[in-house]
């Protein structure tokens, strides 16, 4: 398969509200950012970060690509701005995790759109999943308190959530949709009270905020098309 091949598969799938109101979000940040003159690494950030959320959620091996980008510069953003949970994050954790996606996903995908085959938890890996996230939250924001984190307990939470979410992604479950969602809610307070005491990361803001709205979007999506597999015996 050509490039050429593989970029007009990885755009199949896509519905009518799906092809206008997602390139209005990235068109709204490139505004926003230029009016206010935001960083232009926050900049670059955003444009990946959704990028990589819009694939991810329709299922396009592709969101890893943009995922390694978008991951560089938001480490850079969490250094300057003293979140060294999520820089700790991004650096060791997603950027391995995004070139292991590729080639996971890679393994189980549909023959005919390219989209990965969706799958969830059972009840019982549910409950000790979710615990070990509590408790292993709790931890990492007493570190970080004690490393002067600018933000520890918010810090703390997304970071360790983000590393069971992104877990979750690779393994292609639905429960992934509610820890990102926890995620990009808390990650929309931290950012907002960096560009509150001074940092230049509205762009950072909106995308977390978009982030926010995809989360429920796509739980919606995979929750449709997993009852769907359920209800037919597929």
């Amino acid at each position: 398969m050509n490039i050429l091949e593989f970029i007009k598969k990885e755009f199949q799938g896509f519905g009518k509200y799906e092809r206008i109101f997602f390139p209005l979000g990235i068109i709204l940040i490139i505004l926003l950012s230029f009016l206010i003159g935001d960083s232009k690494i926050a900049l670059i950030s955003a444009i990946c970060g959704i990028s990589y959320t819009i694939l991810a959620g329709k299922g396009k091996i592709s969101c890893y690509i943009l995922g390694l980008c978008g991951t560089m510069c938001y480490a850079y953003l969490a250094y300057k701005n003293h979140l060294y949970g999520n820089l700790f994050l991004y650096m060791l954790y997603y950027f391995p995790m995004q070139v292991i996606g590729i080639f996971k996903w890679k393994q189980h995908l549909k023959k005919d759109v390219q989209e990965i085959i969706k799958t969830n938890l059972s009840k019982k890996e549910q409950l000790i999943f979710f615990t070990i996230l509590i408790i292993g939250s709790l931890v990492t924001s007493v570190i970080l308190k004690r490393l002067g984190d600018a933000s520890p307990f918010i810090d703390g939470i997304t970071t360790f959530f983000s590393i069971g979410g992104l877990l979750l992604t690779i393994k292609r479950c639905i429960e992934q949709w509610y820890v990102w969602t926890i995620v990009n809610g808390l990650s929309v307070i931290m950012w907002i009270d960096a560009y509150i005491n001074g940092s230049n990361c509205l762009a950072t803001v909106i995308m977390w905020s978009i982030y926010f709205i995809l989360g429920f979007y796509f739980l919606n999506n995979w929750k449709k098309e997993l009852d769907y597999k359920k209800d037919f015996g597929i």
